[in-house]
Formats: C-alpha cells, sequence, structure tokens
C-alpha cells in the first residue's frame, strides 16, 4: 500500500465562519493544519504519493502543502470543480490518479492516533475499514463488526467508520447501476456518497474492519476543533516539560 488519498473538498459549512476563507482541512490544530496530521502518518506508515482531492478553496492547498517533499512525500491534487462531489465520487473523480493497486483513504476532517502502517495493505474484500466507538453525536453507529471481523448494515455491536480506510478499486465498479437516483449516470465525475456502493458490497461479505480503540475525533464543528488543538496543546507542552523539547511549529509556505 503505496498510495494514500485524502479528503479535503467539503465547503466546512458547520465550521463557518472559519471555514470562509480557510478550507477545514487547513485549520490548525496543536499548533499546524489537520491535514499536515495526515501527511505525517502517512509518510511514517511507507506511503510515498497521496492524492488530495479539492474544491472550496482549493488554490490554498499546493500554497501550503506543496509538493509533498517535505514529508517525503509526492502530492497530487485532484480538482473536483466548484461543488464537491461527496466521498464517493470524490473517489471516483481520483481514480486515474490512484493507480491500479488497493490504496488507504482518510477523510480530512479528521484526527486520528491510529498506527496506519497497521492496516493491511490490501484488504481481503473490497474495503477495510477503521471503525470507532460512537462518538455522542452519532450515537446509532453506522455499521455492525462481527467476531470475523466483517462490517454489516444490521446488527450488533455497532461502531462508527472512522473515516479511515483500505480500497481496492473495484469497489466503484458499476457505480451507476449502484448509485442509481444518487447521481446523474450520465454525468462521468457524479456526486454521490461512499456510502452507496459500500452497502452492496457489506451484503456480499466483501467490507472487513476492526475496532480502533485509541484516539478519534471528527474535528466537525468549532467546538471540536478547539477541544482537539486544546488536547493536541496541553500533550506538546507535557512532551516539552518532560525532554526539554518542544515540537516544530508547522508554519506553511
Amino acid at each position: 500500500m503505496r498510495h494514500a488519498l485524502i479528503f479535503a473538498a467539503g465547503l466546512g459549512e458547520r465550521m463557518r465562519p472559519l471555514t470562509d476563507h480557510t478550507p477545514k482541512p487547513l485549520l490548525r490544530v496543536g499548533g499546524k493544519p489537520l491535514i499536515v496530521w495526515h501527511l505525517e502518518r502517512l509518510a511514517a506508515a511507507d506511503v510515498h504519493y497521496v492524492v488530495i482531492n479539492t474544491s472550496h478553496l482549493a488554490e490554498q492547498f499546493p500554497a501550503v502543502l506543496g509538493d509533498g517533499s517535505r514529508w517525503g512525500l509526492r502530492i497530487r491534487y485532484a480538482y473536483e470543480g466548484p461543488t464537491p462531489l461527496e466521498t464517493g465520487g470524490g473517489m471516483l473523480n481520483a481514480l486515474p490518479l490512484l493507480g491500479h493497486e488497493p490504496f488507504l483513504a482518510i477523510s480530512g476532517d479528521i484526527w486520528c492516533d491510529a498506527d496506519l502502517a497497521s492496516l493491511p495493505a490490501a484488504p481481503r474484500g473490497l474495503a477495510h475499514l477503521l471503525m470507532v466507538a460512537n462518538p455522542a453525536h452519532h450515537p446509532e453507529g453506522d455499521f455492525a463488526l462481527d467476531p470475523q471481523g466483517v462490517l454489516h448494515v444490521t446488527g450488533a455491536p455497532k461502531f462508527t467508520f472512522s473515516g479511515i480506510g483500505v480500497f481496492r478499486r473495484e469497489l466503484l465498479d458499476g457505480w451507476k447501476d449502484i448509485v442509481g437516483n444518487a447521481a446523474d449516470p450520465t454525468s462521468t465525475t457524479p456526486a454521490f456518497k461512499l456510502r452507496h456502493v459500500l452497502l452492496p458490497a457489506m451484503e456480499r461479505d466483501a467490507v472487513t474492519g476492526v475496532h480502533h480503540q485509541g484516539e478519534w475525533t471528527d474535528v466537525g464543528t468549532p467546538a471540536r476543533l478547539e477541544q482537539i488543538d486544546a488536547h493536541l496543546t496541553g500533550l506538546a507542552v507535557e512532551r516539552h516539560q518532560a525532554t526539554g523539547q518542544c515540537d516544530a511549529d508547522f508554519t506553511g509556505g
């Protein structure tokens, strides 16, 4: 698994007014843009090539992140146009840049301490999802995880999809038939959620998962942004006090 996709095209409507002038993945937490935490973890997991989906304020991403060389990465940008294509359409739009092998995909508006190197290089089926305990704002969860590590639409216990997973491009085969009314079947770049293609795959037991018991935050509101920023800043202070060294502050550019 040497390729990765970061979803960074959303409008960040719940984060306004912060996202009126800054894309949500470029908002700073713990001293650096949220997306940089992902880039650092991808580099540590021996991922070398990253595609970043963009739409809202797209020009800011290459201005801040460049070509990825500072992390030992090669970054390519997949512009979705002025209207984001959601997760399924965004993945479909990025496929030509992702090659033919399985790839890792990450939502650009989460923070997670998962060791990405622990994820399988290729899923047993069509996708392998990192699941987390249901947060207070999503108590019903998303999918049920059975003892064999297979995910189902129904059943218990249910967990929440973290926004991190490993996918085969074949998951999107026949998307026009699967998505139906959720997208314009005449469009080559439709807008639809990844869930629309995951559900039929789950019905065939073709999606596996694992429960991540570490830290995870959906950075979807100003309040949660403030909370994770305070948490990460506090950890940095603790490390500084313990080691006498200060984490390098990312200034972008």
